[in-house]
C-alpha cells in the first residue's frame, strides 16, 4: 500500500500539505493527492504565499483582471483576494474528506497576518473577518501560540471558529494552548451551543528545533571542558524527544474527566500537529520527522519534497510512544548540558514570527511591485539617483523601516515612530482621501451651487497650509469655464489687498476665509476688511458671499454664523494647516474653481495606497523618498533639498516648501526647502543640496532635463518623479506628505508641532496690541538711515556689522560676508508679491548662488511667516537673513479695528526680526522708506549683487 496512505489507514495519522499555489489547484494536481495518497488537509503561510505569489507569473492575471475591472486596489485586498481564492479552491477539493470525516479533516489553513502576534484583540478581529470572508465550513484559521495568541485561542473557539494554532515548540506552552482550547468548547457548551463541529490542531515545530539545539550543542562541543561524545549523541534526538513528551501530555489531558464530559457531548480532541517535518540536516534521513512520530489522532503536515520522499521509502509503524525513558533522558542529557529548553522555545517562537514576518513583507512588496507594473501611468514614477554611499545608507534607514516595522506603526498611530509625544493626535491626514470620498457628494452640490449663483471670483483668505494648497490648484488646474477664478490672499500688504481688490467685481466674488483655529490674525482681518466692503455694495446679503472653512467649534464657525456666512465647511482637528490640502482647506477652494474633486481624490487614492501600511519599506515610494531625504542631510550635510519643476506644476514648490520646512526644521535640525531656483550649472551648487526633480510628462522642459542630468553627472542625489498630467497632483500631496513625516522620524523630530511659528505669533500679536492701544507701533532707533532707507539689526548683529553706519553697501558686504558653506541666504520681503517686485529680487537671489554656490531662499511676507519661518527660527543655524520692509504708498484701513494692514504687516515683520534675533541668527533688516517700494529693492538688489561679487 502507499505509505502515505497507510499512515491514516493502519495509524490513523492524517497526512497534510504543507504547500498551496494557484496552478497546483487548478490543474488537478490537489485532488490527485487527496486520491492516490490518501491527504487530509491542507495548511499555508506567508512563506507559502510568497513563494507562490512573489516567484511565479501565476497570480498576474487575477491581479490584471482585478486592476481592470476596480481601477486599482490596496496591496492587502490584492494579496488577501489571492489568498482567499486559492483557500477557497482547495477547500472545496477537500470538501468530500471533511464530509466522510464528519468534520474531523479536510481543512484547510490560513494564517492571521503575523504582524498581529503580539496583539490579541487585532488577532481577533483579523481571525473573524477571514472566517468570514472564506465562508468555508473547512477552513481553519491559523493563530500562534504567542502570549496574545493564547487568550485569541480560547476565545475564537468559543465562537465556534476552528482553529490552527501555530509556533509551538515548548511542552509547557502546549499544555495551555490545550487548556485554552478545551476551555474555549466548555463556554459553548455552557450555553447550550453544539461543540461537535469545532476541530482543532496544535501545530508542533519539530526541525527547527534540531537546528538550534545542534548548533548549541557545537558550541558548548568547541568550548572543551564537557563529555563530548555524550553531546554528539543528542543531536538530532531533542526535538522528536520533546515532541513525544508533548503527546504523552496529550494523552494525559485528554484523559481528564473535564475533557470526557465535552467529548460525551461530541467535541472532538484538538490533535497535534507535526509542523516544520521537512529535513534541514542533510546529515539526518529525509523522513526522520514523519517515521518517529507515527501515532493515533495525530496530523504530520509535510511539504512536497517530504511527502514524496516517503511514498518512495517511508516506514509506516507506530513510534510515537515507544521507547519514551530515552526521551526523558535525551530531555535530561540537554538540561544537563546547560542548554534550556524553553529557552530555545522562546526564541524560536520569536524568531519563527520574525520569520513570517519577513515572508510576509517579501511577499507583499512582490504584490506591490505588480500593482506599479499594471497600473503604469496612472501612478506617478519615482526614481532616486543616489551615490554609491548615500544608497547604501538609505538602503539601511529603509531596512531598519522594515525590520522594526515602522510603516505599519505610523498608521496605527503610533508615536513611538518619532519622539513619542504627541504625534499620534495628528494623523488624520493618513485616512483623510477615504474619509473625504465618503462625503465627495457634499463638494459636488457645493460646486454645482457656486457655478449656478454665477460668481466671476472665488477668493481664498487665508495663510500658510490653508492658503499655500488651494494656491497650487489655482495655478496648475487654470480656469474652469462655468466657474469662478480661484484667487488667492495671503499678504496684509495694503498695496497686494487693494491689487487683489481691483481685479474682482465685489457683488460676483465668493470669498472663502479659511482658518483651522479661527484666531489667526490673518484670515481675521481679511474677513473683517472684505465682509465691510461686501456690506457696502451688497447690504444684509453680504454672508451669503462668504464660507468658512475652519475646524468644529472655533470662534471663526461661531463668527461666520453670526454674519449668515453661506455655509460654514469643517476641517479635521487631527491634521495639522500643511498637511490639509486634501482636506476641506483644499477641497472647498477647488470645488468652488470647478475642479472635479471626486476625480482628485481617486488619484490621490492611488498614491495613499502606494505608501499604505502593507507595502513595505522598499516598495513604499513615500518611505523610499522620505529615507533618502533624511539620511542624506543625517550622513551627507546634504539638508538644501531643492525643487525643481516642469512649467505646468511649478507651483508645487511653493506648497511644499512650507511641509518641508515648517515639519522638519526644529531643534536645530531639519532640511530647508529651495524653491524658485531655476535650474544651473552644477559648478554654482555645493555639496549640501539635494535635487527633486518634478517633471510633467510631455510638457518637460528640455533646459531642466539637461541641467538635471548634469546634476545627477555630477554625484548630486536626484530624486526623480514622473508625473503623467498635471491632474496627477493630488497624488504628490500625499507623496510628500508621507516623506516629509518619513524624513521627521529619520531625524529625530516632531514632524507636526511648530514651535517657532508660535513664537512669531506671539510677539506680533504684542506688538499689533501695543500699537492698537497707542495708536502705532513703538518707535526705533536704526543703525544707519538716508532718505530712503533705513538699517535695523539686534545688538548681536550690530556689533557685528561696525561699517554699517556707512550705509547699505557696506552693511550687506559685511553681513553676506558671514556666508560659509553650507550656509544659505534667505531674503524675506515684507512686500506686496507680484511679478516685478520677485524679478527684482530674484537677480539678486542668482547672484548670490552663482557666486557663492549658497543656496538662496526668496520668501514674501508675512505668508513665509506661517511656511518656512519656522525652519529659520527653529531649524540648522546656517541661515543669513535679509529682511526687507517697506512704507507702504498708502495704508488700508480695517472695518471695525483702528489700525490697518500697513500695520498688521509692520508689527509681523517686526514680531519675525525679533525671533530671529532672540534665537541668535544672522539676520539685518532693510526698511524702504517713502513708499517707492520698487525702487527701493532695486537699490538693495544692487548692493547684494556688490556684496556678493
Amino acid at each position: 500500500m502507499n505509505a502515505l496512505k497507510a499512515l491514516f489507514t493502519e495509524q490513523d495519522q492524517a497526512v497534510w500539505l504543507d504547500f498551496v499555489a494557484r496552478g497546483f489547484i487548478a490543474k488537478g494536481e490537489l485532488k490527485t493527492l487527496v486520491e492516490r495518497d490518501g491527504l487530509r488537509g491542507v495548511t499555508s503561510n506567508p512563506a507559502i504565499f510568497e513563494k507562490a505569489i512573489g516567484a511565479s507569473d501565476e497570480y498576474d492575471g487575477a491581479l490584471k483582471a482585478v486592476i481592470a475591472e476596480q481601477g486599482d486596489a490596496r496591496v492587502i485586498d490584492l494579496y488577501e483576494g489571492l489568498a482567499v481564492e486559492d483557500i477557497r479552491n482547495a477547500a472545496d477539493v477537500l470538501r468530500p474528506v471533511y464530509e466522510a470525516s464528519d468534520g474531523a479533516d479536510g481543512y484547510v489553513s490560513l494564517e492571521v497576518s503575523p504582524y498581529l502576534a503580539l496583539d490579541t484583540q487585532e488577532t481577533l478581529e483579523e481571525a473573524r473577518r477571514l472566517h468570514k470572508w472564506v465562508d468555508r465550513d473547512n477552513l481553519m484559521v491559523k493563530v500562534p501560540a504567542t502570549p496574545a495568541g493564547i487568550p485569541a485561542i480560547r476565545q475564537l473557539t468559543a465562537e465556534g471558529i476552528s482553529i490552527n494554532v501555530t509556533l509551538l515548540f515548548s511542552q509547557s506552552v502546549y499544555e495551555e494552548v490545550a487548556r485554552a482550547f478545551i476551555a474555549g468548547l466548555q463556554e459553548r457548551a455552557d450555553r447550550g451551543e453544539d461543540v461537535s463541529r469545532i476541530a482543532s490542531v496544535a501545530s508542533f515545530f519539530i526541525s527547527r528545533i534540531d537546528s538550534l539545539v545542534d548548533k548549541a550543542l557545537d558550541e558548548k562541543i568547541a568550548g572543551g571542558g564537557v563529555d563530548k561524545a555524550a553531546l554528539e549523541a543528542l543531536k538530532g534526538k531533542v526535538a522528536i524527544a520533546n515532541a513525544k513528551l508533548a503527546y504523552r501530555r496529550y494523552e494525559a489531558i485528554y484523559a481528564e474527566p473535564a475533557w470526557k464530559a465535552l467529548e460525551a457531548k461530541g467535541a472532538k480532541a484538538q490533535r497535534l500537529l507535526w509542523a516544520s517535518t521537512g529535513t534541514k540536516n542533510k546529515a539526518y534521513s529525509d523522513v526522520l520527522y514523519v517515521e518517529e512520530l507515527i501515532g493515533p489522532n495525530t496530523v504530520n503536515t509535510m511539504p512536497p519534497a517530504t511527502m514524496d520522499a516517503f511514498r518512495d521509502h517511508g516506514e509506516v509503524r507506530a513510534t510515537i510512544a515507544h521507547d519514551l525513558p530515552a526521551a526523558e533522558a535525551a530531555m535530561a542529557g540537554l538540561a544537563g548540558a546547560g542548554i534550556d529548553i524553553e529557552e530555545v522555545a522562546r526564541k524560536l517562537v520569536d524568531e519563527g514570527v520574525q520569520l513570517f514576518v519577513d515572508a510576509a513583507d517579501k511577499l507583499l512588496g512582490a504584490v506591490a511591485g505588480k500593482r506599479t507594473a499594471l497600473l503604469g501611468p496612472k501612478l506617478d514614477g519615482q526614481s532616486l539617483h543616489l551615490s554609491e554611499a548615500l544608497a547604501k545608507e538609505t538602503d539601511r534607514t529603509v531596512e531598519a523601516w522594515r525590520a522594526s516595522g515602522a510603516i505599519r506603526r505610523l498608521w496605527k498611530h503610533d508615536a513611538s515612530v518619532w519622539t513619542g509625544g504627541d504625534e499620534a493626535n495628528w494623523l488624520g491626514w493618513l485616512r483623510i482621501v477615504e474619509d473625504e470620498l465618503e462625503r465627495v457628494e457634499t463638494y459636488e452640490r457645493f460646486a454645482e451651487e457656486v457655478k449656478a449663483e454665477g460668481f466671476t471670483d472665488a477668493v481664498v483668505l487665508g495663510m500658510g497650509g490653508s492658503s499655500l494648497g488651494p494656491e497650487v490648484l489655482a495655478l496648475t488646474y487654470g480656469h474652469r469655464e462655468g466657474f469662478p477664478r480661484l484667487r488667492i490672499l495671503d499678504s496684509t500688504s495694503p498695496d497686494e489687498v487693494r491689487a487683489l481688490e481691483s481685479q474682482i467685481d465685489l457683488a460676483r466674488t465668493l470669498f472663502i476665509v479659511a482658518s483651522k483655529s479661527g484666531s489667526t490674525l490673518e484670515p481675521n482681518v481679511f474677513r473683517d476688511y472684505f465682509l465691510g466692503r461686501m456690506k457696502e455694495v451688497v447690504g444684509e446679503r453680504a454672508g451669503r458671499h462668504f464660507v468658512a472653512v475652519t475646524d468644529p467649534g472655533s470662534a471663526m464657525e461661531k463668527a461666520a454664523q453670526a454674519d449668515g456666512f453661506r455655509k460654514v465647511f469643517h476641517g479635521v482637528k487631527q491634521i495639522g494647516g500643511r498637511y490639509s490640502v486634501l482636506s476641506a482647506f483644499g477641497l472647498v477652494p477647488a470645488a468652488a474653481a470647478g475642479i472635479e474633486v471626486r476625480e482628485a481624490l481617486d488619484t490621490a487614492r492611488t498614491m495613499v495606497r502606494s505608501c499604505g501600511p502593507a507595502v513595505p519599506p522598499a516598495q513604499n515610494p513615500g518611505v523610499q523618498f522620505g529615507a533618502a531625504l533624511g539620511t542624506a542631510a543625517l550622513k551627507e550635510g546634504r539638508d538644501k533639498v531643492t525643487l525643481i519643476a516642469s512649467p505646468g506644476v511649478a507651483s508645487f514648490g511653493a506648497w511644499a516648501e512650507q511641509l518641508i520646512a515648517e515639519s522638519t526644521g526644529k531643534q536645530g535640525k531639519g532640511l530647508i526647502p529651495v524653491d524658485g531656483e531655476p535650474a544651473g550649472v552644477p559648478a554654482v551648487y555645493g555639496r549640501d543640496r539635494f535635487f527633486v526633480y518634478l517633471r510633467l510628462e510631455g510638457h518637460a522642459d528640455a533646459g531642466q532635463d539637461e541641467a538635471v542630468r548634469n546634476l545627477e553627472r555630477e554625484g548630486h542625489p536626484v530624486a526623480r518623479i514622473a508625473l503623467e498630467t498635471v491632474e496627477h497632483l493630488p497624488q504628490e500631496f500625499f507623496r510628500f506628505e508621507m516623506a516629509t513625516a518619513v524624513a521627521g522620524a529619520v531625524l529625530g523630530i516632531d514632524p507636526f508641532d511648530q514651535p517657532d511659528v508660535e513664537a512669531s505669533k506671539v510677539e506680533t500679536k504684542k506688538l499689533f496690541e501695543a500699537a492698537e492701544s497707542s495708536g502705532a507701533l513703538p518707535a526705533e532707533t536704526p543703525l544707519f538711515e538716508d532718505e530712503t532707507i533705513a538699517l535695523y539689526a539686534d545688538a548681536g548683529n550690530a556689533s557685528a556689522l561696525p561699517r554699517a553706519a556707512e550705509g547699505l553697501d557696506a552693511a550687506l558686504k559685511a553681513h553676506l560676508g558671514r556666508l560659509k558653506d553650507g550656509d544659505y541666504l534667505a531674503l524675506l520681503a515684507y512686500v506686496a508679491r507680484n511679478e516685478a517686485h520677485h524679478a527684482v529680487l530674484q537677480k539678486a537671489r542668482l547672484a548670490a548662488r552663482d557666486a557663492r554656490r549658497v543656496a538662496t531662499c526668496l520668501e514674501f511676507g508675512p505668508r513665509f511667516l506661517h511656511s518656512t519661518g519656522q525652519a529659520y527660527k527653529g531649524g540648522p543655524d546656517s541661515g543669513v537673513f535679509v529682511q526687507i520692509t517697506a512704507d507702504p504708498a498708502e495704508d488700508l484701513p480695517i472695518p471695525g479695528r483702528k489700525l490697518g494692514f500697513g500695520t498688521v504687516i509692520a508689527a509681523q515683520a517686526r514680531g519675525d526680526f525679533a525671533v530671529l534675533a532672540e534665537r541668535g541668527r544672522r539676520a539685518l533688516r532693510v526698511h524702504i522708506k517713502g513708499g517707492d517700494t520698487e525702487a527701493g529693492l532695486k537699490r538693495i538688489a544692487a548692493a547684494i549683487t556688490a556684496a556678493v561679487g
